[in-house]
């Protein structure tokens, strides 16, 4: 039987035809230059008037019927309304044209049969073109038809023209494509729309102390900590080592906030009485609309707060009785100088502070023109047959976009263009692509999440300036049974740099803005707050309409990338092995020197090494020299095109099945006590090895260090004899004769080296470590 061919996971250029080809030199002169044009035919339906009662109440319930061919949109209708206005746009590609008038009909909502009232017919030949930025075309009225092409009572204002997917009524308009989505929170679920991610604050709380704290038991040295909640994040202090009713902490508790603050801060004092008990001492409501908001380094002030103890009285649940007990004295910010992270540090895609009053100046511009995707896999089935209905989602900074969803289309085309500002180079712009689930009144026969198709990276610093980058990226996702690549997505990019000395100058500053090195977070807080900043992200974007679904928001932020992986465990270590390849073969390539393999390069490298010892100030500028033009030949082979996903070096295409399972298995795991022991058996035979070659560089350290230490006394007398002579041979010889021996002592012919190691080596693996001291 034959195999099948391997599948073809590379990235691809490509040649569209972008802008309708118009170009001029190296730009283009169209608003949406990075995306194909695509013709469509708006008809704009403003309002009616004077329509004609259907009784004797004189009132009518009218909607239109926009009809072209098979195809039919309707407007939403009114009760007893003579004169209504409903101001909608119905969009119909022009490859889909199937005849060659356009019909709008007004009828009267009845629930028997609907209502003749009137029509209108365009001759699709007659229809004026309009290309932005041109103003909008205005409408006009209109006088009903009936079926005989006689003119009847009433009127309707329309506008009906030609244009592209640059239109601004293209948004919002009702596309012919997506026909057969109904209901209005369906249709807003298909429209392109951009979100904001929140404006996000590191909250620091630093818990200095308390004073006069009313005890439940004061025969007994109390255990006290502070709980902070902000939200669902909560936070405590370790319990005061000052067993007074005055307990101070002086510690810090960092939290994610959002703008606009809907939750107040909860600082709660209390006191440990049991092992599994604890009593609130008192606490307060602190909202953030009032807490100091610092922009460097300088400490604000610290403020007293009465905290409030809420005794409830006997007999009775409702009633709470509230009296003074105690104060809290804290130190509280919204600190403005740290860039709240929200992404994995590898993939940011905005390294800026929170306050706008330290951002610098942009430094160019990004644009992106999603085109098309091509050979999409059957994410869903209806009607007995597999479909998928695809959108993309862009992130860049704070902007998100979200396409316009493509119904039933294995190959769909959006050719939507989209522009941020780029503040620095070195960031990631990230495409993904999803499946809609939410279609039909939320299709409550599907999965309910919008399924996954692939993800795209792209780093800015990779792109050349103002050039075009048009390429068809391979859409792969991983699954429990492997690597598999659900179609390709066509892209254009361009990065265009405003100030190239601006730019420059960006590759000189921090990565991350000052306060991370001035004051920095630890990792596990980092961790944290980053887990904190993705859970408030993906909840704000939830709630916008239609709202960008947190399966979606948690996908493009990389949610849980730091679980355990077998796989990417191996990825990361052949990629040490790849950095480290390059110092293994100047190893290797100074062996053979030494063992004269090549003897022309061998008395090569004497004469180099004599010319370098009597000339010693043209060794920097060698060395440069030397990486100089390294660099200057690569530059024939340098990459021309973006990087993307490798299956190859992230080991998806050669996983063990039990690893990828392992993978994708929940925390806790959920797998069977027999599977998990083999995986904590293997990884302890893993870790075994690790341990090995830890304790190994910690002997050769502790030797080192038992050079001086005396441990060994006859090893350290030899060892400081031998610094005695050699401080004066070197003294009384000159540094010249002795780099020439040395060099010439190290490259000297195999026929006077012998294959015992050498006395030195002989001398440090005798030296003591501390192995002896371990149980």
């Amino acid at each position: 039987m034959q195999r099948p061919p391997p599948e073809d996971f590379s990235l691809k250029e490509t040649k569209p035809h972008l802008g309708g080809g118009k170009i001029s030199g190296d730009k283009h002169t169209s608003t949406f230059d990075l995306v194909e044009q695509m013709q469509y035919l708006y008809v704009r339906v403003a309002k009616a008037r004077d329509l004609p009662p259907k009784d004797v109440t004189g009132s009518c319930d009218p909607y239109v019927e926009v009809r072209l061919g098979n195809y039919k949109g309707t407007t939403r209708h009114f009760e007893k309304k003579s004169n209504p206005e409903w101001n909608q746009v119905f969009a119909f590609s022009k490859d889909r044209l199937q005849a060659s008038v356009l019909e709008v009909i007004v009828k009267d909502k009845d629930f028997v049969k609907d209502d003749f009232m009137g029509r209108v017919i365009f001759d699709l030949s007659e229809v004026p073109k309009r290309v932005p930025p041109d103003s909008p075309l205005a409408p006009q009225w209109y006088r009903l038809e009936d079926r005989k092409a006689d003119k009847v009572k009433g009127e309707i204002m329309l506008a009906v023209w030609m244009g592209t997917q640059a239109d601004e009524a293209f948004s919002e308009a009702w596309h012919s494509d997506a026909a057969t989505v109904s209901g209005s929170d369906a249709l807003a679920n298909i429209r392109s729309k951009v979100y904001l991610s929140p404006k996000l604050w590191y909250l620091r709380v630093n818990v200095i102390e308390a004073q006069d704290l009313l005890l439940t038991d004061k025969g007994r040295y109390p255990e006290v900590y502070v709980k902070a909640i902000l939200g669902n994040q909560m936070l405590r202090t370790r319990i005061s080592q000052s067993r007074t009713i005055h307990p101070m902490w002086n510690e810090d508790l960092m939290f994610v906030a959002a703008e606009p603050f809907e939750e107040p801060l909860i600082l709660s004092v209390e006191e440990r009485v049991a092992p599994n008990k604890d009593e609130v001492l008192g606490r307060c409501g602190i909202p953030l609309q009032y807490v100091d908001r610092r922009l460097d380094h300088k400490p604000v002030n610290t403020r007293w707060f009465n905290l409030e103890r809420h005794v409830m009285v006997e007999g009775d649940q409702k009633k709470k009785e509230t009296k003074f007990s105690s104060r809290i004295h804290t130190r509280i910010c919204l600190e403005g100088g740290y860039h709240v992270l929200d992404e994995s540090t590898h993939y940011s895609s905005d390294l800026r502070p929170t306050a706008k009053q330290l951002w610098k100046q942009s430094i160019g511009v990004l644009e992106l023109g999603i085109l098309n995707a091509q050979g999409l896999l059957p994410m869903k089935t209806k009607d007995g047959r597999g479909t998928t209905d695809a959108y993309c989602v862009a992130k860049y900074g704070q902007k998100w976009v979200r396409t316009r969803t493509i119904i039933d289309s294995f190959m769909p085309k959006w050719n939507e263009q989209y522009t941020w500002e780029v503040f620095d180079p070195c960031t990631v712009i990230t495409i993904g692509v999803f499946d809609n689930c939410h279609l039909h009144g939320g299709d409550k026969s599907g999965p309910g999440r919008d399924m996954r198709i692939g993800k795209v990276r792209i780093r800015l610093s990779t792109l050349e300036m103002d050039r075009v980058y048009t390429h068809s990226y391979p859409l792969l996702v991983l699954y429990p049974s492997g690597v598999k690549k659900m179609g390709e997505i066509h892209l254009a990019v361009r990065f265009t740099c405003s100030s190239l000395l601006n730019m420059m100058h960006m590759y000189s500053q921090p990565l991350l803005p000052k306060m991370h090195y001035i004051y920095p977070l630890t990792v596990s807080q980092l961790d944290n707050l980053r887990h904190q900043a993705t859970q408030i992200v993906s909840m704000r974007l939830n709630r916008a309409e239609p709202p960008l679904r947190k399966e979606v928001v948690e996908y493009m932020l990389d949610v849980g990338s730091h679980m355990w992986s077998m796989r990417r465990s191996k990825a990361n270590f052949f990629r040490i092995m790849g950095v480290l390849s390059g110092l293994i073969a100047v190893g290797k390539w100074f062996d053979q020197i030494c063992n004269w393999k090549n003897p022309i390069t061998t008395v090569l490298i004497h004469i180099l090494l004599i010319i370098l010892v009597v000339y010693p100030e043209l060794i920097l500028p060698t060395v440069f020299l030397y990486l100089f033009l390294i660099g200057v030949w690569y530059y024939r082979w340098r990459p021309r095109m973006p990087p993307h996903m490798d299956t190859r070096l992230s080991h998806a295409d050669s996983a063990h099945p039990d690893e990828l399972d392992e993978e994708f298995d929940t925390f806790p795991s959920t797998r069977s006590p027999d599977t998990v022991k083999m995986r904590y058996d293997r990884l302890r035979s893993i870790a075994g090895r690790i341990q090995t070659v830890v304790g190994d560089l910690a002997t050769q350290g502790e030797r080192l260090q038992s050079l001086l230490s005396w441990r060994d006394p006859r090893a350290t007398a030899l060892f400081v004899i031998f610094c005695l002579v050699a401080a004066i041979v070197l003294y009384v010889t000159p540094f010249q004769v002795v780099a020439l021996l040395a060099g010439f002592y190290i490259l000297r012919h195999p026929r006077f080296r012998h294959k015992l190691p050498s006395v030195p080596l002989n001398f440090f693996r005798r030296l003591p470590a501390r192995t002896d001291c371990m149980l």
